[in-house]
C-alpha cells in the first residue's frame, strides 16, 4: 500500500465514513490514477476533466457511479493533497428523480410466502417488517431482538447511526420459528464462512427468486421491500415525520417522496376534473359534427 494510500484512507476513517463509502473513494482515486498510469498527486483538473468525459462518453457508467467517483476525487484533492484545485466545481450531472416501483400489499404478502426455504422468508420478512437496509438486516444480531419491549435495535445503520423499530408479533413469531430451526449464537443471519454475517448478494438472489417464484412481473430487490415499508405506513395514515424516523431517513424530503407514489395520498386529493360539476363527456363526443 502506498503512502497517499493509506493517508487518504485516515483521512476517511478519521472524518468516520462508513466502509462502504472508503471502499468507493479509495477504488475511484485509483481507478483515475491507473487510467493516466501516474500517481493521482501528479495529476490535476485538465485530467480530471478527460476522466470525467471518458466514465460519461467511453465506459458508460451508471449515474451513482459517476457522482461516487466526483465526490471520491473532491475528498482526495481537498483532504488528502490539500490542493488548490477547484473542487467545487468539479461538476455532477443532473440526478435523475425517478420514482421508486412499489409492490402492492398483495404482491408483497405473496412475495414473503414464496420462498420453500424458512431463513429466506424469515429476512424477507424482517426488511419488509422493520424497513431495513439490506445491510442493516444482515448484520442483526440475535441480541438486537427485544421481545419484551417488540422492539428491534439497529446499531450504526447508515451515517453509523442506531435507532430502534417496531418488532411486530408475526415477524417475533417467524424469527422464533428460524432460531429454533438455525439456532444462531450471534449474528441472527450468518453467511457461509463462520463469524461472516449472509452477503448482501445473497440476499439479493433470495429476493430476485421469491419475486419470481410469486410471479411478480416487477423489477423487485431487496430496497423494494424498503420502498414498500415507507409507503404502505403512508397508505395506513402514519405522520411522514414517523416514517422519516422508522427507516432512518437523515432528511424529510426523502421521505415525502413516497407521497408521489401512496394510494392514499393521491386519493386523498380531487382532480380538478371533478370540480367542473355535473358532466356528460361521452354524450358530449357523440354530438361532435362530422368533417365534411
Amino acid at each position: 500500500m502506498t503512502a497517499l494510500r493509506q493517508r487518504m484512507l485516515e483521512d476517511l476513517r478519521i472524518r468516520n465514513y462508513s466502509a462502504t463509502t472508503v471502499e468507493c473513494y479509495v477504488r475511484s482515486v485509483a481507478e483515475f490514477a491507473k487510467h493516466f498510469n501516474q500517481s493521482p498527486d501528479q495529476l490535476g483538473p485538465e485530467e480530471i476533466r478527460s476522466w470525467q468525459l471518458h466514465l460519461l462518453n467511453e465506459k458508460h457508467v451508471k449515474q451513482s457511479t459517476y457522482i461516487q467517483a466526483v465526490c471520491g476525487l473532491r475528498f482526495f484533492y481537498r483532504h488528502t493533497l490539500h490542493r488548490l484545485v477547484d473542487i467545487e466545481h468539479l461538476p455532477l450531472s443532473r440526478y435523475e428523480k425517478k420514482l421508486p416501483v412499489i409492490l402492492s400489499k398483495s404482491e408483497v404478502k405473496a412475495l414473503l410466502e414464496a420462498p420453500p426455504n424458512l431463513g429466506h422468508r424469515a429476512i424477507l420478512a424482517t426488511m419488509y417488517g422493520a424497513g431495513l437496509r439490506v445491510s442493516e438486516a444482515t448484520h442483526l444480531k440475535v441480541a438486537d431482538l427485544n421481545r419484551e419491549r417488540k422492539i428491534i435495535r439497529v446499531n450504526g445503520g447508515k451515517g453509523n447511526k442506531d435507532r430502534e423499530v417496531m418488532f411486530a408479533d408475526s415477524l417475533r413469531d417467524v424469527l422464533v420459528a428460524y432460531w429454533r430451526w438455525k439456532r444462531p449464537t450471534n449474528g441472527l443471519f450468518p453467511g457461509g464462512k463462520a463469524d461472516c454475517p449472509l452477503t448482501t448478494k445473497a440476499v439479493f438472489y433470495t429476493c430476485r427468486n421469491a419475486a419470481r417464484l410469486a410471479g411478480i412481473g416487477k423489477p423487485v430487490h431487496p430496497h423494494s421491500l424498503r420502498h414498500a415499508f415507507a409507503t404502505h405506513l403512508l397508505d395506513d395514515g402514519t405522520s411522514l415525520p414517523m416514517i422519516q424516523v422508522l427507516p432512518g431517513h437523515n432528511n424529510l424530503k426523502t421521505t415525502a417522496r413516497y407521497l408521489h407514489v401512496s394510494d392514499a395520498a393521491i386519493h386523498a386529493a380531487r382532480s380538478p376534473l371533478e370540480m367542473l360539476g355535473s358532466l356528460d363527456l361521452v354524450r358530449a363526443a357523440d354530438e361532435v359534427p362530422a368533417k365534411q
